[in-house]
């Protein structure tokens, strides 16, 4: 082997591995103790966002009267590298830097949620914004993963029979940001928060009794959100009637449909003109249309693997609010791709749900960036050999 092969040889053994078994660096320990698998899914599927943004922000900018036709990619590249930041620092907390930062988003975000009751934009049927000027900040994006954190610290606590009255605190935090988005009204978030909030509940361990009496106080709140929200009303009427508009989701379908295997090519599309938001809620289907069903699958498959490796790694967890926490994160992304890919299919009626790491839209990036650096905080190999939370124990490492 000559000098030149020695040099591609250990360069890409640098590439592999940037830091020596032996080296005691921070972050070096960070890099061997990271669940490297679940870090390069996200970054993979970051990088088809982008791709995708190339496609949709032309047509989106034309939409919205912008002369520049990649300003949406601009924006968009600008909030994937932020949130790869806050991936990869919040990362490095430890168990207890995890709670506390959860407990520091879920306050700011609550807080910012009473302020939008005021002074908030409203667009699209719903108040959910506050305009910073270059920057429209959607509280409930950040409010769902520190909800996730949050529930799951308390309910560990009442199951280590602690003083704190956990399940009640943990059914006050959820009840004040519930009420909270239904005024807006926010029905989507509202429903995926429920049902993840619920699903930790259930991994708490919730009796029969609760199961059965939360099953029938969901379905009552169901037909009095149909009653009292009009816009939610309409849609729904929308959706089941032959008569309804369904322009949304007859373009989102036939995109799809006209992708075929492979697609049309990039900038390709047709379909696309005639989807509205098609850079945010309906990425999907402009991403099916111009790059195939092929690609589509893929993407689904990252998520898939990402999920079902986070709640497997769950199972494995003695430490019940780091298990009950992991999973509840993983359940959150794997219901939100769910939600918006079967509103592009047409299965349900349209909710306003980003797809995550992939729409255009800073919130949902910075949100997701958040839930990512915290899901791997939670998973890092270090955690998994801790001690229950009733036997006290100094972390090594945290923050």
């Amino acid at each position: 082997m000559d000098s030149s092969d020695h040099t591609k040889t250990a360069f890409s053994h640098q590439l592999i591995r940037p830091f020596a078994r032996t080296d005691r660096s921070e972050a070096a320990i960070w890099w061997w103790q990271l669940d490297k698998v679940t870090f390069g899914c996200a970054f993979a599927l970051m990088a088809l966002g982008i791709l995708f943004s190339v496609s949709a922000s032309p047509d989106a900018a034309a939409d919205n009267r912008i002369g520049d036709g990649l300003y949406y990619t601009k924006r968009h590249l600008f909030f994937v590298i932020t949130a790869l930041i806050m991936i990869v620092v919040l990362s490095r907390l430890s168990l207890k830097g995890v709670r506390r930062i959860g407990l520091l988003i879920y306050t700011a975000a609550l807080a910012a949620l009473v302020i939008i009751a005021f002074v908030g934009t409203e667009a699209k049927g719903g108040q959910r914004w506050l305009n910073l000027g270059p920057f429209m900040l959607q509280p409930s994006e950040f409010i769902k993963p520190a909800l996730v954190v949050m529930t799951a610290w308390l309910f560990s606590q009442a199951s280590e029979k602690s003083s704190l009255p956990g399940v009640t605190v943990a059914f006050i935090l959820y009840g004040a940001v519930i009420s909270l988005l239904l005024r807006q009204p926010d029905i989507g978030q509202s429903f995926l928060i429920t049902m993840v909030f619920f699903a930790c509940f259930f991994l708490y361990g919730m009796s029969l009794f609760w199961v059965v009496l939360l099953l029938v106080l969901g379905g009552i709140g169901s037909i009095l959100i149909y009653f009292t929200q009009p816009h939610f009303k309409t849609r729904i009427d929308e959706f089941f009637s032959s008569d309804g508009d369904h322009h949304q989701i007859d373009a989102a379908r036939g995109a799809i449909a006209n992708g075929g295997l492979f697609g049309e090519g990039m900038n390709e599309g047709t379909m696309k003109a005639g989807l509205p938001d098609l850079h945010t809620d309906f990425i999907y289907s402009v991403a099916a249309e111009e790059f195939g069903l092929l690609i589509s699958l893929i993407m689904i498959g990252l998520f898939a693997y990402i999920v079902i490796r986070n709640l497997m790694a769950a199972l494995s967890m003695t430490n019940g609010y780091q298990q009950v926490a992991t999973a509840g994160l993983s359940l959150l992304i794997a219901l939100q791709v769910l939600i918006n890919i079967s509103v592009n299919i047409a299965i349900i009626p349209p909710k306003g749900m980003t797809l995550p790491l992939i729409s255009y839209g800073g919130s949902s990036l910075l949100a997701m960036g958040v839930t990512f650096g915290l899901l791997l905080a939670l998973t890092r190999k270090r955690q998994d050999i801790m001690q229950s939370p009733s036997v006290p124990r100094k972390e090594q490492g945290a923050l």
